[in-house]
């Protein structure tokens, strides 16, 4: 280490020694929010001077043009992409994103350690870089099961792993704020490692965030408005502006940033699907979008470059300075962002070179679908001919979800979908242990006109989730994911139309990601022929399954009022 500052600090005084010169361009000073003519020099992966450099061992001309920090992710979930870390990072490092900080509790709801490990491993192949924070909530409640429980004594081992940088969403508010032992020491020990933890207040008052702030968890992703934001902000939480595919909080929350608070807000994508992720990137359409509404351009790159690194304690990226690792895009456009030229750690980045490298992935992870025998009686939601019945309503744009007490149509005592009323039967089976828990709901709001479709991505627990127009359709598409071991489905009069097989502990492919978005495309073309356009209906269904984030979800055990936070019965007392 000593001899590596050493000559850090030689080519700082002699940059001649500089591997690489750019010359001639803007920097983008994320600092002051201003720009300035400057040479940048490089030595070693890190940059070692700004200034004025006529030589050097090789050198970019930047004449015209913007050069600023490598975009850094602040929240995303590798595993909703449905491709394996160094095939995510092969999808969307081109879009100049050179950082992400991942939470991995979707595998390690589904495999525990192994999950983990396979994560971390596979990632070290990647050209960008994966930095992790441990998954703090594994499983994310006790209202329903999933594949492990993980420990602060389980965790413990992983933040001396270089790429651990800290705890990711505490989603367990209830373990907070009731002092859970086990809770509390996966906190302490992540702040005594001088790492931060993350937090996660949907839907929570202002009282329960005094809780989270004062327990030392200072950022959060799942604000929806501008005073949600504002009040966050106000008791010291950093705000992760996300913008994904199913949820899209960007624009909400525009409103509560200025000059003068900019630094608490930086950009976060939470879960966003491959087809997406590939043709728009993460941050850096957000910061894009910013702009168009009006944001400061230099404020956006701001956003999602600097302040996601000081959220997340990571001192050396995010800014275009001596001493910070060498991650720089070129650009000619402050507003579009389209990097013409990528360097990560020091090097031109050959978008052209990255090849697809087929990810090791251990048995119990390529074979986790156990899934005890569906029949038609289990599907079954008893109801009298007159009763209300509680309704999970979609909220388009949104994971949130609402709570309907509506009529709905019944037959020979027990509920019958009606598509034409947008009313439609859901059910979660458990698909870890063959317990044959199996919960049923209502939903509204998917646009789900004919045949069914199912899902092994259902976060966090990724039980199997089907929705459909009647129990025929869907106990094929059960029976289709259970032979692929895991993916997506989708039924209509007795045949699969279509599918995506997602190996991998049933949420992502073992394949190039090319491949992978014909497979969604495909998918998506007969989804169009049975739904109506505009929702991306499967990453909906995906949340729907969700017990912490409000109002009504469904689990394999039943459906979960999220504000009582217990379970309660479909068929409402008459």
């Amino acid at each position: 280490m000593t001899d590596a500052l050493k000559r850090l600090i030689q080519a700082a005084q002699q940059p001649e020694e500089a591997d690489l010169i750019i010359q001639n361009g803007t920097v983008v000073d994320v600092f002051s929010l201003e720009t300035f003519k400057s040479d940048v020099a490089i030595k070693d992966g890190c940059i070692v001077g700004i200034g004025t450099y006529p030589n050097g061992k090789q050198v970019v001309d930047a004449s015209g043009k913007y050069v600023m920090p490598g975009f850094i992710d602040g929240h995303i979930h590798i595993e909703s992409t449905m491709v394996t870390p160094s095939e995510f990072s092969r999808a969307l490092i081109k879009h100049g994103v050179t950082t992400v900080v991942t939470d991995p509790h979707e595998i390690a709801n589904v495999a525990g350690t192994i999950g983990i490990d396979f994560m971390l491993k596979d990632a070290a192949n990647a050209d960008m870089d994966i930095l992790m924070k441990l998954p703090s909530c594994v499983p994310a409640t006790p209202f329903e099961q999933n594949g492990a429980t993980l420990t602060a004594d389980d965790l413990r081992p992983y933040l001396k792993n270089s790429a651990v940088i800290g705890l990711a969403e505490v989603m367990d508010y209830p373990s907070v704020l009731n002092a859970n032992p086990d809770m509390l020491e996966k906190v302490r020990m992540t702040i005594d490692a001088g790492m931060m933890v993350d937090g996660h207040a949907a839907g929570l008052p202002d009282a329960a965030l005094n809780v989270y702030s004062t327990a030392g968890i200072r950022n959060d992703h799942e604000a929806v408005t501008a005073e949600e934001a504002i009040a966050r902000v106000r008791r010291g939480i950093h705000v992760l502006v996300r913008e994904g595919s199913a949820a899209k909080d960007l624009l909400a929350l525009l409103p509560a940033i200025n000059e003068r608070n900019s630094r608490r807000f930086s950009f976060c994508t939470d879960d966003k699907h491959l087809d997406e992720l590939a043709e728009e990137g993460t941050v850096n359409y957000a910061a894009q979008l910013a702009i168009q509404k009006g944001l400061d351009p230099l404020i956006a790159i701001q956003m999602a470059t600097l302040n996601n690194a000081v959220c997340h304690g990571i001192d050396d990226k995010g800014a275009i300075a001596p001493g910070y690792l060498a991650d720089i895009l070129i650009t000619d456009s402050l507003e579009t962002l389209r990097p013409e030229t990528i360097i990560k750690d020091g090097r031109l980045l050959d978008l052209g070179a990255l090849r697809s490298i087929r990810a090791t992935v251990p048995e119990a992870v390529r074979s986790s679908l156990h899934l005890k025998k569906v029949t038609k009686d289990d599907l079954q939601i008893p109801l009298q001919e007159g009763q209300k019945a509680w309704v999970i309503g979609v909220v388009p744009g949104r994971i949130i979800t609402e709570k309907i007490a509506a009529d709905v149509q019944t037959e020979d005592g027990f509920f019958v979908s009606d598509p034409e009323n947008d009313q439609v039967k859901m059910v979660v089976c458990e698909r870890h242990h063959q317990t044959g828990s199996i919960g049923a709901g209502i939903v509204s709001g998917l646009g789900l006109k004919r045949g069914a479709i199912a899902s092994t991505v259902a976060h966090d627990s990724h039980n199997l989730v089907v929705a459909g127009t009647n129990d025929e359709d869907m106990l094929l598409a059960i029976e289709e994911a259970e032979r692929m071991q895991g993916g997506l489905v989708i039924v209509e009069g007795g045949k699969v139309l279509a599918s995506v097989p997602l190996r991998v502990g049933g949420i992502m492919s073992e394949k190039p990601y090319e491949e992978v978005i014909e497979e969604l495309h495909a998918l998506h073309e007969q989804l169009a022929t049975l739904a109506e356009e505009g929702q991306n209906i499967f990453m909906i269904l995906s949340f729907l399954c969700l017990p912490v984030i409000p109002r009504l979800k469904l689990t394999d055990i039943g459906l979960f009022d999220v504000e009582s936070f217990q379970h309660i019965e479909v068929g409402i007392p008459m």
